[in-house]
Parts: structure tokens; sequence; C-alpha cells
């Protein structure tokens, strides 16, 4: 596990740009020269489920239109874009398959050979912390490990043993924690500062990613926080809280996510450390994300760009970045309720799928 792999996963952290970038226009994605992995595995919240959440009895879930528009047949999947996820053009780079399925809601009918080149276990409205994801009525990560577990069982141990260890595990959880959880309950705070809430997600995860070391996972790509306090909810929750709307983005909240993110990043390193033959890579996802909050005019390139200017009659709700509020540019990455379809029609140079998720440009 020296420099190559070292380097390789460097370039898998770097994907969510580089795709970014390729997709705009749909043209073919860049394959990697032939790289000796199997499978992906990917855990986490909604921003990598590929469609676990539609078998859950929760109202998380985007299998109903507007979403998937963008997507292969235009019908939606249980993902929460509208089109593909970045797990799927992951796959797709790595030449593994065209898209990473869902475990539980395709469980009936992926084959041993589906299960052997990788699913999603990740949940939309989880996080790191159970009680995220028991009040929105999804998969615990605990329960997605308890998956990955049956999987192994359904591959067989020669099989497994193989692809695990040679497989790219991914996972991004911890913002439903800090915007479901920590800032919009008060019982939240009441328990614990921002600090402790911090260590104990980062326990959690500590724990979770000790969980698949042992299971044989060796190769692991974990993505920190956005830009919270940059994120269309927080903004709402904010004004609604305390009128009127911020003028720009919460700094404060902002600078915990970057406090979280350092944490994270020492976890990691501690990690890869003591656990021989392991790479644990952080990716981020704080600074592209707020590289284009903070400058939208190097994104927006016309009709061609990721960012457009807003026309006139875009809908209710828009939110508004970047220095001066009233630069109507839109750029929405999270948020919680599915949109009114107009927001998708006709949008394809927007930067939001919805209140809460990007576009598939800027997967």
């Amino acid at each position: 596990m020296g420099p190559k792999l070292a380097s390789l996963l460097a370039v898998l952290a770097a994907v969510y740009l580089a795709v970014a970038a390729t997709a705009v226009d749909d043209a073919p994605l860049p394959r990697l020269p032939h790289q000796d992995i199997p499978a992906v595995f990917a855990f986490g919240d909604s921003t990598l489920d590929t469609g676990n959440n539609n078998v859950l009895p929760t109202m998380v879930r985007a299998d109903h239109a507007p979403y998937g528009r963008e997507f292969p047949g235009g019908a939606p999947t249980g993902r929460f874009s509208d089109g593909k996820l970045l797990t799927d053009y992951l796959v797709e780079v790595l030449g593994i398959k065209e898209l990473l399925p869902a475990y539980r809601s395709g469980a009936a009918n992926l084959t041993v050979a589906d299960l052997s080149t990788g699913v999603c276990f990740a949940s939309a409205g989880s996080g790191l912390d159970d009680a995220t994801a028991t009040n929105a009525g999804v998969a615990t990560f605990g329960s997605q490990l308890a998956d990955f577990k049956q999987l192994l069982g359904k591959i067989g141990a020669r099989k497994a043993g193989e692809v695990v260890k040679k497989s790219v595990f991914l996972v991004s959880a911890a913002t439903n924690d800090m915007m479901m959880n920590y800032y919009m309950l008060p019982s939240g705070r009441s328990k614990y500062t921002l600090e402790q809430y911090h260590d104990l997600l980062i326990g959690n995860l500590r724990s979770y990613i000790q969980a698949m070391y042992d299971l044989g996972a060796r190769r692991m790509l974990v993505a920190g926080l956005p830009p919270v306090g940059c994120l269309p909810l927080q903004l709402t929750m904010a004004e609604l809280q305390q009128p009127p709307r911020p003028q720009g983005c919460i700094a404060e909240q902002n600078a915990a996510a970057e406090c979280y993110n350092a944490k994270l990043q020492r976890m990691l390193a501690e990690f890869q450390a003591g656990s021989p033959g392991a790479r644990a890579v952080y990716a981020d996802i704080y600074s592209p994300l707020k590289d284009m909050v903070d400058h939208p005019d190097k994104f927006r390139g016309g009709e061609q760009g990721l960012l457009r200017h807003r026309a006139p009659g875009d809908g209710a709700a828009v939110h508004r970045y970047g220095p001066d509020v009233r630069d109507a540019v839109q750029v929405h990455v999270l948020g919680l309720r599915p949109p009114h379809a107009g927001h998708l029609q006709g949008r394809r140079r927007a930067l939001r799928a919805d209140q809460h998720h990007p576009v598939r440009q800027l997967m």
C-alpha cells in the first residue's frame, strides 16, 4: 500500500471536481488507466445514496419527480439529484460498471457478480449519530455495516477476501448530524457543546472505519463537511429564528465545519498510522463548494458554465449567495423538502437539483 495507492486515492478524491468539469456538456468521462480496483462500496447519506431509501418507511425519499430528469431514461431512481451521483461517476471512471446499485432496493435482482463489483449502502438522512438516522426513519451507519457483512456472506468468504482488500470504500456522513440534529434540535445543544459533539461524531466514525478495516477494507476515502453555514436550509432556519435573513453565509457554522474537518484529518492520519496496510484519504468538499459560493463568476462561464444568472420568474424560495445577497446566482447545495418540478425544468446550468442537493454537473 505504498505511494502508488496513495496517489490513486488522491486522484479519486479529485473526481468530484473532475466530473464537474467534464459532465457539463455530457462529454464522455475519461477513464483512469487500468487500476486493480474490483469494486466500490459507499456508506453514509444522500450524497452517495443511489436508492436505498426507496424501500424504507421514511419521508426522506427521491423516488418521485422531478428527481432523475437527467438520469438515463429520465426516471427517478431514489438518487437525490437530477441525474447520476458521484458514486455512479466513480465506478464509470474506474471502468468497473456504469452505475453503482443500491443494496437494499436492488437486493432481489443483484447477482453475485453485481455484489462483487460494488454497491451502495448509504441512506439519505443518515449520519454518524444514530439519533439522526432514527429521527429520519432511515438506516443508521451501523445497519449499513450490517448490510455489508450480509453481502460478504452472499459472495462467499474466498471471493470476499479477494475483492474487499482491493476495493475502494467511500464514506460521506456528518452533515445531517450537524444540520438536523445539533443546530435544529435544542436537545442536541443541551447535551453537548459543539466541540463535544464533534468529538462524538469523529469517535463514532473512527469505530466505523475500524469495523470496515477489520472486515478487510484497506482503501478508504472519507469526505469532510461542506460549508454548512452556506447551505440554504441553515440560512432559512436562521431567518425563521431571528429575522432578517443572514447576508451571505453564517460564519460561525462554517468555522465549526472547518474545525470538524481538521479533527477528521487528524483522526484519519492516526488511524492510518496504526492500521498496517490501510490508506485513509480525506476528501475535501468544503473548499470547492465554498469557492463556488465566494467566486461564482469563476464557474458561471455563460450558458455553458456551471452557474448562470437567475432568470426572472425562476420560482419561489430562490436562495442567493455571494458577498452581495442581491447577486442573483443560483448556487443551491443543500436543503430538505422535494422541490417543485419547475425548479429542474430547463435549469441545467444551475447548481441545485433541489433545496438540498447539487445537480449532476457537480457530482
